[in-house]
């Protein structure tokens, strides 16, 4: 099931790389209703949209991924375009600072490299 889920986000990424944006929604609407809990799903859906400049779809499925997964740095920068689009500047504020702590968060967790020892 799982594997089928995510055959189906391949292949609407790919429509939508070749230009069937609406071939690439069809396959994340089948991957959605199948699977409710697949932030990809979600994810690749708000991405397509907000392409389209459909905001609205963009914004629900941008929300429903990040119910799924809130401190994705992806989707919290895809809500904070989205908002900037819908003029709604704290919002996209927000999320955009949102962004930026889940990244600070990833470089935190790397350790910058060892210098080497002076002779």
């Amino acid at each position: 099931m799982a594997e089928d889920i995510q055959t189906l986000i391949d292949d609407a990424s790919f429509d939508f790389a070749t230009g069937d944006a609406e071939g690439a929604l069809a396959k994340l609407a089948r991957a959605t209703a199948a699977a409710p809990d697949s932030f990809e799903a979600w994810h690749a859906c708000a991405e397509i949209n907000f392409s389209l400049r459909r905001l609205q779809p963009a914004l629900a499925a941008a929300e429903q991924a990040h119910r799924l997964r809130p401190g994705d740095l992806f989707i919290n920068t895809t809500l904070s375009r989205i908002w900037m689009e819908l003029g709604d500047k704290p919002r996209a504020e927000h999320f955009g600072a949102q962004a930026r702590m889940e990244s600070w968060k990833e470089e935190l967790k790397t350790p910058p490299p060892a210098k080497p020892a002076a002779n």
